[in-house]
Order: structure tokens, then sequence, then C-alpha cells
């Protein structure tokens, strides 16, 4: 079970280091759920919104696996081989042809009330906002490691995925709970946690720092906007 969520995890890092379209599909999803939370658009749409994104990263990604598939069974040049290249980059282009769409009738109306009137920061719940948290550090994460080439999701490279994550989670846990006690008892499972990526040589201290810093940065700015 392991080993298939970390074969699955390094599938989408690949994708994310090979296909520049792939990062700049994440780099977009991090911002359209930001402005989302930003302007507060209701649950049903913002769930539409989410899945219209995650369809655009899997056609993406589908798209990349079939590039590779055709490469390997015809490595010299195939009509058909085109044909399915240009089939499965059609399957993106409507894709994202229609998530620009949906993004739109969604968005548009949030954007010109906050044009007209003035951008209001909508107020959220700790717990979404605890998740919002963890969905875009893990997105960073994946982008960082993209960008430098080094590493694995799960192993390795700049930053500490395991790291920016504990500490994500310990600054929500702070501010949901509210107790200092438990605080510091989360505090210590997430060091516990970086110092094992040290300890087993998958991370360095400065990996592991850098990851801790995303997590709490990163968290710490979205409480403090969205609270």
């Amino acid at each position: 079970m392991a080993d298939s969520a970390n074969n699955a995890i390094e599938g989408i890092l690949f994708a994310a280091k090979s296909e520049r379209h792939l990062r700049y599909h994440f780099c977009a999803a991090i911002v359209v759920l930001f402005l989302s939370y930003l302007l507060g658009i209701p649950r049903i749409e913002f769930l539409i919104i989410s899945i219209v994104v995650i369809m655009v990263i899997l056609a993406e990604m589908v798209n990349t696996a079939i590039e590779y598939l055709v490469d390997m069974v015809s490595p010299g040049y195939s009509e058909k081989a085109r044909i399915a290249k240009d089939v499965s980059a059609g399957a993106v282009l409507i894709t994202v042809f229609g998530a620009v769409v949906s993004g739109y009738i969604i968005l548009f109306p949030y954007l010109e009330e906050a044009f007209d009137l003035g951008l209001r920061v909508a107020k959220h719940a700790d717990n979404d906002i605890a998740l919002i948290s963890i969905i875009i550090t893990l997105i960073l994460v994946v982008i960082i490691k993209a960008i430098s080439g080094r590493g694995h999701p799960l192993r390795g490279g700049m930053p500490s995925g395991h790291s920016a994550l504990a500490f994500s989670l310990w600054l929500s846990v702070s501010f949901i709970i509210g107790s200092f006690a438990i605080s510091i008892a989360v505090l210590a499972l997430a060091a516990m946690i970086a110092h094992s990526r040290v300890a087993i040589k998958a991370h360095t201290y400065s990996e592991v720092i850098a990851g801790a810093l995303l997590g709490i940065g990163l968290t710490l700015a979205l409480f403090l906007i969205f609270r």
C-alpha cells in the first residue's frame, strides 16, 4: 500500500519535472483556490472550482502518460503516433477551456463586486483554513522539487515535504484547539518527524528547516488572512 502510494506520488513529481505546463497548472491551482477563499465563494461553487482544477491537472498528466507510451511503442515517426499525441493534447485543451469558462462564470460576479465595492477578505472556520494550508503546502512542495530537479516526493530534495506538512499541522492544531500543552506535544511530534528525516539520511538539516519554515510561514499567513 505504501509502495503504491509512493509510486503514484513519484509519477506526479516526474510529470511536474518534465512538463512545464503541469507546473503552470499547479501554480494556477494555488491562485484559483486562494482567490476563491479570499472572495468567500459558497461551498458548492468552491467544490465545482476544485473539481475543475483537478480535471485540468488530471488531463495534463494523462496526456503526459500517453506521450511517453506512444514514444515507447513508436520511437520513429508515425502518422498514427502523431494523431494520438494531438488528440491527447486536444483533450487537455478542451479541459482547460472548460475550466476557464467555469471559472469565469463562478468568479466574475464576485470579482465585479470586489471591484465596485472594494475587496473584503472573507473569513473562514479554522478547520477550513487548516485544509487549504495542507493542500497549498503539498502543491508548493511538488512545484519547488520539480523546479530544483532534486529529490523525490517522499525522500530527499529541497524542501522536506514531511517537515512542511508536520509543522503546518502543528500550527493548525495550535490555532484550532488553543491549548498550550497540546500545542507543545504536537510541536514535539513535528520535530521528531523532521529529525527522523535527517536520521535516515533522507534529508539534510537545511532541507528539513526549509520545509518547516515553508509549512509554518504559509499556514501562519493563511490564518492571519482568513481567521
